[in-house]
């Protein structure tokens, strides 16, 4: 997928995230996403925040608060974003800069491919809406994270795994213990979603499962 397709994917990805929200009663908004900590209306601002970042000294100075956790300057940007806007406000944002390819500091259009993919299921999932990725977006975003370490370091966390799509042309990993399941799944587990395992298959589930579990203990 080039940089163009790349672009036009998460501007669909942004719209159909709009168009899920736009629907939502108001309780749903505070319904606990896939993500721990995060709630619906806090991952809609931050995939919201991605083409507006704030300014670098707004960021300074959340870092100082976060006292130097990137996952909790995020976590608490987006929150204090959510808070301060309605969620027909968050929705107009996301429509407003759906096409929008403004990047926050430090990061690249294939991160923001994946972080959006992801994302749209962090929200629907759990509101039990149905929003299939599109598979070739998938299979950019899986790539992507595999090969790129922090903050999922999914070739560690994985070892001793072959990752296998079977609704694409994808594969990786050389462990022995083989594992199949459709890319969205596979995206979902690269990231940290115990979610996918109940879409997988093949001999190494179990033990994939197991491995995940005693990572959630831990």
């Amino acid at each position: 997928m080039d940089r163009e397709q790349a672009w036009q994917a998460i501007e669909q990805e942004r719209r159909r995230l709009a168009d899920l929200l736009a629907d939502l009663a108001d309780d749903e908004w505070d319904t606990p996403s896939l993500s721990a900590g995060w709630r619906v209306r806090d991952v809609a601002a931050h995939v919201a925040l991605a083409p507006q970042p704030p300014g670098p000294w707004e960021m300074v100075a959340w870092a100082v608060r976060a006292r130097g956790s990137f996952h909790r300057l995020n976590h608490d940007i987006s929150v204090a974003h959510a808070e301060s806007r309605t969620g027909a406000e968050l929705v107009a944002e996301l429509r407003a800069h759906a096409a929008s390819r403004r990047l926050p500091a430090l990061t690249g259009y294939r991160n923001i491919l994946f972080d959006t993919l992801v994302h749209v299921q962090d929200v629907a999932i759990p509101l039990h809406r149905v929003l299939p990725m599109p598979v070739a977006a998938a299979r950019a975003g899986a790539t992507r994270v595999w090969t790129m370490g922090w903050p999922f370091w999914a070739r560690r966390r994985l070892a001793g795994f072959r990752l296998v799509a079977t609704d694409t042309l994808w594969a990786v990993g050389d462990g022995e213990q083989v594992v199949c399941g459709p890319i969205e799944a596979l995206l979902l587990l690269l990231t940290g979603r115990p979610v996918a395992l109940d879409r997988l298959t093949g001999a190494g589930v179990d033990a994939l499962t197991e491995r995940v579990a005693g990572r959630s203990r831990a």
